[in-house]
């Protein structure tokens, strides 16, 4: 199969790019940069069966011109901006790399017959109903982040495009990713922090804030598993893990695992961490079980392996 990972050079891309090439396929990486990194994909550079396009997947004629280079059976959509405090900052940011990119690459994909596609989108989509179980049939999406509403509306055009042209859509709604090959979030900043400032630790909020994380790998392994649908339109599925981890007890894994005792927190107040973030939630996830899939680590297990893995990396 020739696979086109557009954010192929992103933190989760990266890793799906390499899942798909030890399964054999030809992987076409399509990255701006703007987030992801050519030190994520530096091991595959010499590969004859990985092509790395440098592009902007928002601009017309230059994603036009990779589908027609690459000519890719299925399309693996990861292009977004995910630092949310910065489109919080310029909403703009959402509007070209999250919403844009998803109606080009629909386009793109209508004009050269390519029926296959998987969308990244996100537990954002719900908004702020931390009082009950969200399953995939919760009614009264309610984004409110400019985050969450562009991966709302991307979803929409999937929906569309997938009507319209029969193509066989897979989109996962997932919380916080976590991994090696972090460039922002939670724990890679309070680690960045720590180094600078190892006796004092500004956290955002109250630190109650309580999500569930998986880990990278679990994801990558689901959208392997699922990515073949057998079904004209789209299949959804929640993916998360077994419990939650408070903001807090991230800080308390990393000082432990740095060696770092007696910090100081300094709380900066409220519920949420910045205005749209949603401080927690409740996800269903007896669809994908039931389809055969759980995650090998939970979000306390997935948080302490992040953060001996960014520390080595580091």
């Amino acid at each position: 199969m020739r696979a086109l990972v557009i954010g192929g050079a992103g933190f989760i891309g990266s890793h799906l790019c390499d899942s798909l090439l030890e399964l054999g396929h030809k992987v076409g990486c399509l990255d701006n940069f703007s987030l992801g990194t050519k030190e994520n994909i530096k091991h595959l550079s010499e590969r004859k069966d990985f092509i790395l396009y440098e592009a902007d997947a928002s601009e017309r004629k230059k994603l036009r011109g990779v589908f027609q280079d690459f000519h890719p059976d299925y399309v693996f959509h990861l292009a977004a901006n995910s630092d949310i405090q910065a489109s919080a900052v310029n909403p703009d940011v959402e509007y070209r790399n999250t919403y844009t990119t998803t109606f080009e690459i629909l386009s793109a994909m209508r004009e050269c017959g390519v029926k296959k596609m998987f969308f990244a989108s996100t537990s954002a989509v719900y908004g702020d109903k931390r009082d009950i179980e969200l399953d995939e049939n919760t009614p009264g999406l309610a984004p409110i982040s400019y985050y969450g509403a562009a991966k709302l509306g991307s979803e929409g055009l999937i929906s569309a495009f997938s009507y319209m042209n029969d193509i066989q859509s897979l989109v996962f709604r997932f919380p916080n990713v976590i991994g090696s090959r972090l460039t922002h979030g939670v724990i890679y900043d309070f680690i960045e922090r720590l180094k600078k400032e190892p006796e004092h630790l500004r956290i955002l909020g109250d630190g109650k804030q309580t999500k569930p994380y998986i880990y990278v790998l679990d994801l990558v392994r689901a959208v392997i598993q699922f990515m073949e649908t057998g079904n004209q339109g789209v299949t959804l599925y929640n993916i998360g893990v077994e419990g939650d981890t408070s903001v807090t007890r991230i800080a308390d894994t990393i000082c432990k695992e740095m060696g770092l005792k007696d910090v100081s927190y300094e709380y900066t107040g409220g519920e949420g961490g910045w205005k749209g973030d949603v401080p927690r939630f409740r996800y269903c996830l007896d669809k994908i079980h039931e389809a055969g899939w759980k995650a090998e680590y939970s979000s306390d297990e997935a948080v302490r392996k992040t953060v001996q893995e960014v520390l080595k990396e580091s």
